[in-house]
């Protein structure tokens, strides 16, 4: 699955997302997830749908946005902290719960969400790496989510695509 990301401080244009989104699931159709990340209107989830999305990531429990989200038939992963937040998500529809800020809480955060909650489907976003990432899906998440571990931005510049390979291995080497 590949997230592509809204900016919301308006420096890249909301159409200019959505082209990059339509590029990237034409290009990679049937081998690769497309999404749109950091979605936080009615609006950004159509455009995200025309564009070929398959599923809306979002930094927060906005009930317009998942309802929007599903009654289009993409996969709604709204971000939460709170019990009453993920609680909420899932009563709007939400087909996962992303815990987010997920970075800022020690992993038994999530097994304790996890007991009274255990309905909801968690993610873990955010402060997972290729040692822990086994310790979060004990811990009762149902995915995880990895970016800045493997998108090496150096190796990115650098053109170092067999580095950023071989930090992919060494994730999937974990499940």
């Amino acid at each position: 699955m590949v997230e592509v990301t809204f900016d919301q401080s308006g420096k890249t244009p909301d159409s200019q997302t959505a082209q990059n989104i339509k590029m990237l699931a034409e290009a990679f159709a049937g081998r690769v997830h497309v999404g749109a990340g950091t979605v936080m209107s009615v609006e950004q989830v159509e455009k995200a749908r025309e564009a070929g999305a398959e599923f809306i990531i979002s930094p927060d429990c906005y009930e317009p946005v998942i309802r929007r989200t599903r009654e289009l038939g993409m996969v709604s992963m709204p971000g939460c902290f709170t019990p009453t937040e993920a609680a909420n998500a899932h009563r709007y529809g939400a087909d996962y719960v992303k815990l987010f800020p997920n970075s800022e809480v020690e992993i038994s955060y999530l097994k304790v969400l996890t007991a009274p909650l255990s309905h909801i489907k968690f993610l873990a976003v955010g402060g997972v790496n290729e040692h822990n990432m086994k310790d979060y899906l004990n811990a009762g998440a149902h995915g995880i989510g990895i970016a800045t571990g493997i998108v090496n931005k150096k190796m990115i510049a650098e053109g170092n695509y067999a580095g950023i390979t071989e930090l992919a291995l060494k994730y999937t080497s974990q499940i």
